[in-house]
């Protein structure tokens, strides 16, 4: 497969570049812990990943209370509660995924453009940058606040393109997730999947990236 002709390299965040699931985790459960309801494991919230904070809460709230009898949950309130609770816990345990850090270093210095198009809220993504000290490798980020339409729209991608002055052909989109697969599709936009992330527990082949990755270091070696 060949990408050397790609200019602007464009990462989802969760489950691409970080495993942020402990934290995730971690703020669902206190948010749950208030309604006096039990925690969720890891492997419990992972199948609710990828399409936004709002339907990670929707989705813990529900799979909670399911056959449970249990008073009436205020959404927003219970939202606002995990809200601020990741916004104190947004990088204690989340780390970069092995050869990320390395790889974004190479190719920034082989003079990639780098961005980030992610489905989590925008003001928990700078933070987590600075935390695992990579903000520096990216010229632009946008979460799912950003825009009108946020992943599996073509939308973010088509913004990170033009705001670069690239076409299309330039860019590459690098995710875990089917929304990411569908958004490079339906921006006509080549795409690496990395088999390591969290969509649903599925195999991220049946979605037809361009390529599959085990390792994300294998960037260094296409690129």
């Amino acid at each position: 497969m060949n990408f050397k002709n790609k200019k602007l390299i464009i990462f989802d965040l969760d489950g691409t570049l970080i495993d942020s699931i402990p934290d995730l985790t971690l703020s669902l459960n206190n948010m749950l812990a208030h309604y006096k309801l039990s925690p969720l494991t890891i492997e419990q919230v992972i199948p609710f990943i990828g399409n936004g904070a709002k339907l990670l809460v929707e989705r813990g709230i529900e799979f909670s209370t399911k056959n449970k009898i249990t008073p009436k949950i205020d959404f927003e309130e219970a939202f606002k509660l995990y809200y601020e609770s990741y916004r104190e816990n947004t990088c204690i345990k989340t780390y970069a995924y092995p050869g990320v850090v390395e790889t974004l270093r190479y190719l920034k210095q082989r003079g990639y453009k780098l961005a980030i198009c992610t489905n989590k809220p925008l003001a928990f993504i700078e933070p987590i940058l600075l935390k695992l000290n990579i903000k520096q490798y990216f010229n632009h980020w946008i979460g799912e606040d950003s825009l009108s339409e946020k992943k599996p729209s073509a939308t973010p991608l088509l913004y990170l393109s033009e705001k670069e002055n690239v076409t299309i052909d330039e860019c590459l989109m690098v995710g875990d997730s089917k929304n990411d697969i569908y958004a490079a599709h339906n921006a006509n936009m080549e795409c690496v999947a990395v088999s390591y992330g969290y969509n649903n527990n599925e195999d991220i082949s049946v979605y037809n990236p361009t390529l599959r990755i085990d390792e994300f270091s294998v960037l260094q070696d296409i690129l």
